[in-house]
């Protein structure tokens, strides 16, 4: 987007927020049908034949399915000419075993990476999915005054597929789904614990980080435990990596640029206590919001690691793989949005900080201008701070802030739309 949008509210606003109102009841029983029955990464075969057969139901121009194993692209044109824009929700659970007491709560289980799990929707992608229906309906129902035609992606593999699988947004991307036809602008959100009920947050610029697996592995010369000299001590040496990857950050990265984030979160190495093993293997994650110093930190990651482990005789292999890219929301169609925002949250809309965590949202916005929001789900009076996160097995959705999701995303639509025309 190159100049400013003049972004008022829509001729459809009335219209919106009076089919919203009347749409809370399904709303709430959708997502919690999609709780009861969560489903992992590029699994998601039941829930992309409920969001298939509602899209159809509700009468929209193109339905496709099959996108990224299991994706679902929905296309509603309007009544009166206009351009396009696009409405985004995951779908996919995590392998988490659900410890909140309600009538709903997942008793799912399945396998994940050859593992048996629980499954539960940790990160409130039955929300998201929820929502997405709703705003579906509530647009289809005033179709013929729209100004436009509005894309609806259910995408799978938020998560991350299985391992050797490719998914999510990135595959959705190649295999079409912001083409024919290409949208001038992309919405999401993503429900959170960090906010109350009643609440959206936004951010202009870089607002979550890229996400990177760490892999090395250290290799050493298996010996007695009686006579380590004789061997490479690569348990020794690897403990010497970690400790030297706390300076990565703290100490060769100017942190009033960008935030950024080295995480080790496994160590695996040896068998009993009197074999000095062969090799020690280290897993982690990098997180950053620039994408000079990523590669500037994976860099400097892979370097330390190899010359810790050299100066002790042992040999190393750093594997990084880049995930996600960072989510970054486009600066001019975040500042034209931000009067519809104001509109919808009204004293609720809250300027955040970045988030550390990723999305693969950012593959959209790699390809179109894009906007990704936050939703407070925490109920209204309790403390975010003390909420149980995203991904915990006790994470709680107040679902009377659901609402005010589908109201975000219609509205944002409709205005973007408007504004284009």
């Amino acid at each position: 987007m190159n100049a400013p949008l003049q972004v008022t509210a829509s001729s459809l606003a009335a219209q919106i927020d009076l089919a919203a109102a009347a749409i809370e009841e399904p709303l709430i029983a959708w997502r919690r049908d999609l709780h009861q029955h969560p489903e992992l990464g590029n699994r998601e075969f039941r829930t992309a034949a409920l969001v298939a057969e509602h899209l159809r139901k509700l009468g929209l121009d193109e339905v496709r399915t099959g996108v990224a194993h299991t994706g679902v692209i929905g296309l509603l044109k309007g009544g009166l000419p206009g351009p396009v824009v696009a409405l985004r929700a995951d779908m996919d659970a995590l392998p988490v075993t659900e410890e909140v007491d309600m009538p709903f709560a997942s008793k799912a289980r399945s396998t994940w990476n050859g593992e048996q799990v629980g499954v539960m929707h940790a990160c409130g992608h039955d929300c998201h999915v929820a929502i997405l229906m709703a705003v579906a309906q509530v647009l289809a129902a005033s179709r013929a005054q729209l100004r436009g035609s509005v894309k609806f992606i259910f995408q799978p593999a938020e998560e991350m597929p299985p391992e050797g699988e490719e998914g999510g947004a990135q595959m959705m991307v190649a295999e079409g789904a912001l083409e024919n036809p290409t949208p001038r602008a992309i919405f999401g959100l993503h429900v959170t614990s960090r906010q109350n009920v009643g609440h959206i947050g936004y951010r202009p610029g870089p607002a979550m980080a890229s996400s990177d697996k760490l892999k090395i592995t250290v290799h050493g010369r298996q010996t007695h435990g009686a006579a380590p000299w004789m061997g490479v001590d690569p348990i020794v040496t690897a403990a010497q990596v970690v400790l030297g990857l706390q300076t990565v950050v703290s100490r060769t990265i100017d942190l009033t640029q960008e935030p950024a984030v080295v995480s080790l979160g496994a160590i695996r190495g040896g068998v009993r206590e009197n074999i000095i093993p062969e090799q020690v293997e280290m897993r982690g994650t990098i997180r950053t919001f620039d994408e000079a110093m990523r590669d500037d930190i994976h860099e400097r990651v892979t370097t330390l690691a190899e010359a810790v482990s050299r100066g002790s005789r042992a040999g190393c292999t750093v594997c990084i793989s880049k995930n996600y890219p960072v989510t970054v929301n486009d600066p001019v169609l975040t500042a034209a949005m931000l009067p519809t925002l104001q509109r919808v949250a009204g004293d609720g809309l809250q300027l955040v900080p970045k988030v550390t965590g990723s999305e693969d949202f950012s593959f959209f916005q790699r390809v179109v201008p894009g906007l990704f929001i936050f939703l407070g789900v925490t109920p209204a009076g309790a403390d975010p701070k003390k909420a149980a996160p995203n991904h915990s097995p006790r994470f709680f959705v107040d679902e009377s802030g659901l609402l005010l999701g589908v109201r975000a995303l219609a509205h944002l639509a409709c205005d973007c739309l408007e504004a284009h025309a």
